[in-house]
């Protein structure tokens, strides 16, 4: 059976209860995003740009069986770890789901309390972009 979006943010926050410290914590957000596919030449373009983020991060979604599927990528470690974590959560559940989520997860693992203010920001950004594509998919289901 396919995990539910809370079955995911549940397995992230004890991946990341693991770790003591958050020099640990940060390694393993940077690993995340080593292990995020890259996207291709020609999905970076200005308009998958999310705005909002201090570092260049291209998100792109489509529909596939009813399900939204996120792919991402940025010149930033730690922001490719941060949007490999909301594609892990987010991605392959319908745009009702992904519309009602409450991503809870961010605040749990103390992501909130230890990113800086303009990345803090720019993971509003990245989820607001990725409920902003929910919204126009779902009109669409």
């Amino acid at each position: 059976m396919a995990s539910t979006i809370n079955d995911t943010q549940e397995e992230l926050i004890e991946e990341f209860g693991l770790f003591e410290d958050w020099a640990d914590k940060y390694e393993y957000l940077i690993d995340l995003g080593k292990k995020l596919p890259g996207l291709s030449e020609d999905l970076k373009t200005d308009e998958n740009v999310i705005k909002g983020c201090q570092s260049k991060v291209w998100l792109h979604a489509f529909m596939q069986d009813g399900k939204l599927i996120f792919q991402a990528d940025s010149e930033a470690v730690i922001v490719k770890g941060l949007i490999s974590m909301l594609i892990r959560v987010l991605s392959g559940h319908s745009p009702t789901e992904i519309l009602k989520a409450d991503l809870y997860f961010i605040d749990r693992i103390g992501m909130s309390q230890h990113l800086a203010q303009t990345r803090s920001n720019g993971l509003l950004s990245m989820v607001k972009q990725m409920k902003n594509y929910a919204l126009a998919y779902s009109s669409q289901v």
